[in-house]
């Protein structure tokens, strides 16, 4: 998929309208828009967890791992905003579109399950925060959770891709589990205390 952008602003937005993947106009606050943006969002919030672990002076490999799913993570999210700015319907032009493909949900799933593995079983829920890259992860993972939501609000409305449903809601998991990760596996959480500012 070649992207060749010459001009950054061509005054087609100004009277409050975009266009989708295939050139179709909708309002700028059009639900589908804004849930492309919303995971636009959560891609620029991973690129500061990223420079949080490139600035943490350590040798610990987990931080080079971290990097590299993230890295796969903010490629997956621009294929997810391709997705999300096609619409379905079209059969020929469909198999033309660039789709979120169930082996990336998977490589999602791997990486949880392998992650957590070596985490302590959770007692208590846990407050956003730790080390600045964990920090960082927990706020993508909320934005994350409003890109969930605006997908569902677009799919009760119009057929959209279900794995692209399946992979953020694998992302928001697999924020959090490399948020513990990156917490020293979870040592360095700070425990939610019910009741505990009263």
């Amino acid at each position: 998929m070649a992207v060749s952008l010459t001009r950054i602003y061509t005054r087609g937005g100004d009277a409050g309208e975009t266009s989708l993947g295939r050139g179709e106009r909708v309002a700028k606050h059009d639900i589908r828009v804004e849930a492309y943006g919303t995971t636009d969002e959560a891609n620029s919030v991973i690129g500061l967890a990223r420079n949080a672990i490139a600035r943490t002076p350590s040798t610990d490999p987990r931080l080079a791992e971290a990097d590299a799913m993230l890295g796969r993570i903010q490629n997956d999210l621009f294929d997810l905003g391709a997705d999300l700015c096609t619409p379905e319907g079209k059969a020929k032009r469909d198999e033309q579109a660039l789709r979120i493909v169930p082996s990336q949900v998977e490589r999602l799933e791997r990486e949880i399950d392998a992650m957590n593995a070596e985490l302590q079983p959770l007692k208590s829920f846990i407050l956003p925060g730790g080390s600045e890259a964990a920090s960082w992860l927990h706020l993508a993972r909320t934005v994350a959770r409003r890109a969930e939501r605006c997908m569902t609000r677009l799919a009760a409305e119009q057929p959209i891709n279900p794995e692209a449903i399946k992979y953020v809601n694998r992302l928001s998991d697999h924020l959090f589990v490399l948020a513990r990760r990156l917490n020293d596996n979870g040592a360095t959480d700070v425990l939610w205390v019910p009741g505990g500012a009263r």
